[in-house]
């Protein structure tokens, strides 16, 4: 299970939560979102994968974007086009889809994006762009039938975990951490992040 952890920016909040067990770290771009990063970190993460958020950006500035922040991914929350997701792809970059549900069909979006997208993040919906710190009716994934593998996201909190270990889908590769976890906005709780991680991933490797 690969467990991210979303919206760093700090320094040294960056390097604590590089020891929590977290395979991946997000970076934001996106102007709207209290976590935007407007430079370059002062530190980037070494041991973990480097994913770079962002929302409706123009080809030019995600280039640029992976280069100073050494991403290995790029995760678009916006309304790209699959024909846009293509276009990074082709960089050489990795790629995440975010599709915000709501209903069943809004899994129906996801069937343009299969050849182009490396991997899906399913979200709860909120008023314009990013988190909304609510989870989502998990149920509607019984619905999803594609081949390309997810990212559960979506007001994942300490208290998510019971729900997460009942959870099971066999596209389902991970979980995205964010504001269930923060101390303020962009500052996350290294230590409840690792508690938390090392008892999805102990349980969910046992069951």
């Amino acid at each position: 299970m690969i467990v991210k952890v979303c919206g760093m920016r700090e320094a040294e909040n960056i390097r604590q939560v590089e020891q929590t067990g977290a395979d991946w770290i997000g970076f934001i771009d996106y102007e709207g979102s209290p976590r935007y990063v407007a430079d370059v970190p002062e530190y980037l993460p070494e041991s973990v994968q480097k994913v770079g958020v962002f929302v409706n950006a123009s080809l030019p500035r995600i280039r640029e974007r992976r280069t100073a922040w050494q991403l290995n991914f790029v995760q678009l929350h916006g309304k790209e086009s699959p024909e846009f997701c293509r276009d990074v792809q082709e960089t050489g970059i990795r790629v995440i889809k975010a599709f915000a549900l709501r209903t069943p069909d809004d899994l129906l979006a996801t069937e343009s994006y299969t050849a182009c997208c490396d991997y899906f993040l399913f979200d709860t919906p909120c008023n314009g762009y990013g988190g909304s710190g609510k989870s989502f009716d998990w149920e509607m994934l019984t619905h999803y039938h594609g081949e390309t593998p997810f990212l559960l996201s979506g007001g994942l909190k300490p208290e998510s975990l019971d729900a997460l270990l009942k959870f099971s889908h066999p596209r389902w590769v991970g979980i995205d951490l964010n504001s269930g976890f923060e101390q303020a906005p962009g500052l996350k709780d290294a230590a409840a992040l690792s508690d938390f991680i090392d008892s999805f991933k102990q349980n969910k490797y046992n069951l």
